[in-house]
C-alpha cells in the first residue's frame, strides 16, 4: 500500500543532520583563543600566528613521517612514497610561509621582541623531534630545554631511542637481499642506482628521502635569511648566537650517504 511505502532516507549532512558544527569539529573557539600578544605592538599577532601554524604543520609532519617509517618497515614502499609526497608538499608550504613573516619590518619586530626573551624557536620540541626522527640526533639538546615539561622531555628521549627514517630504509634494502653493514651500504646504494629495472622502487624511495632532506635544508636557509633580515647579527632571544648559529646548521644533512652517492655514480 502507498501509505506503507518508506520515505526518503534521513539526510546525514547539512543543517538537517545537526550532529556536529564546523567550529565544534575544529574546536575553533579554543584554537582562536590561543593567540595572546604580550604587548600592544600591531605585528605581534602576526608573529604568534605564524609560529603556531608552524607547530601545527610540525605535528602533521611527525604524523606522516611516522607513517612513512612504519610503511618502510612493513615493506609497503608504495605507501611510504605516498606519504612522502604529502610531506614534501607541507615542507614547501613551510618555506613559502617565511614570506608572510617577512612582511614585518625590523622596526615592527623590535617593538615587541624584548617581550619574547627567553622564548625562542630554538626551544621547539616538535622541530627537534622532526630532526631526531629524520636521523639528525643530538643528545646535547636535552640539556638545552630548561622550560619544557617532563612529558615533552620524555618525547625527545623516545625519539632518540626509536628507529629513524634511515633505519627503516635500510630495512627495506635488506628485505631485497642487499647488505646494509657500514662497509657494504654504499655498494648496495650503487646497486640500486645502477639497476633501476630491479630496484626502481627503492631508488624512488631514496629520492623521496633526499627531497625531504633538501626541503628541510631549504627551509633552514630561508629561515636564517629571514632572521638576518630582521635582527642582523644580534643574539637570539633564547641565548643562541642567532643567525650565525642558524647558518651553521644549513650545512647539515639527514642522509649524508645519499648525497655522497652522487659522487660514485
Amino acid at each position: 500500500m502507498d501509505g506503507d511505502a518508506p520515505g526518503p532516507p534521513r539526510r546525514q549532512f547539512g543543517e538537517e543532520g545537526g550532529l556536529l558544527s564546523y567550529g565544534g569539529y575544529l574546536r575553533l573557539p579554543e584554537l582562536l583563543a590561543q593567540q595572546r600578544p604580550q604587548s600592544q605592538a600591531p605585528d605581534e599577532l602576526l608573529f604568534i600566528t605564524i609560529h603556531q601554524v608552524y607547530e601545527l604543520w610540525f605535528k602533521l609532519l611527525l604524523h606522516e613521517l611516522e607513517g612513512a617509517r612504519e610503511a618502510m618497515f612493513a615493506g609497503e614502499l608504495w605507501q611510504a612514497r605516498h606519504l612522502f609526497r604529502r610531506v614534501h608538499a607541507v615542507e614547501r608550504v613551510l618555506i613559502e610561509q617565511v614570506e608572510v613573516l617577512e612582511t614585518m619590518t625590523p622596526q615592527d619586530f623590535m617593538a615587541f621582541r624584548a617581550n619574547l626573551a627567553p622564548a625562542s624557536g630554538f626551544q621547539s620540541v616538535q622541530f627537534r623531534e622532526l630532526e631526531f626522527l629524520s636521523g639528525l640526533r643530538d643528545e646535547r639538546y636535552l640539556g638545552s630545554f630548561r622550560h619544557i615539561s617532563e612529558e615533552e622531555l620524555a618525547r625527545l628521549r623516545r625519539r632518540l631511542a626509536e628507529p629513524t627514517l634511515w633505519d627503516a630504509y635500510l630495512t627495506a634494502l635488506s628485505r631485497r637481499g642487499l647488505p646494509v653493514s657500514d662497509k657494504e651500504i654504499m655498494s648496495s646504494l650503487l646497486a640500486v642506482a645502477r639497476n633501476r629495472g630491479s630496484y626502481d622502487d627503492l631508488w624512488q624511495l631514496a629520492e623521496d628521502l633526499l627531497t625531504h632532506d633538501e626541503t628541510a635544508a631549504l627551509w633552514r636557509m630561508r629561515h636564517v635569511q629571514m632572521v638576518e633580515r630582521q635582527i642582523g647579527t644580534k643574539s637570539g632571544t633564547g641565548g643562541s648566537t642567532g643567525a650565525p648559529y642558524l647558518r651553521g646548521r644549513t650545512r647539515l644533512h639527514y642522509f649524508p650517504l645519499l648525497w655522497e652517492l652522487r659522487a660514485w655514480l
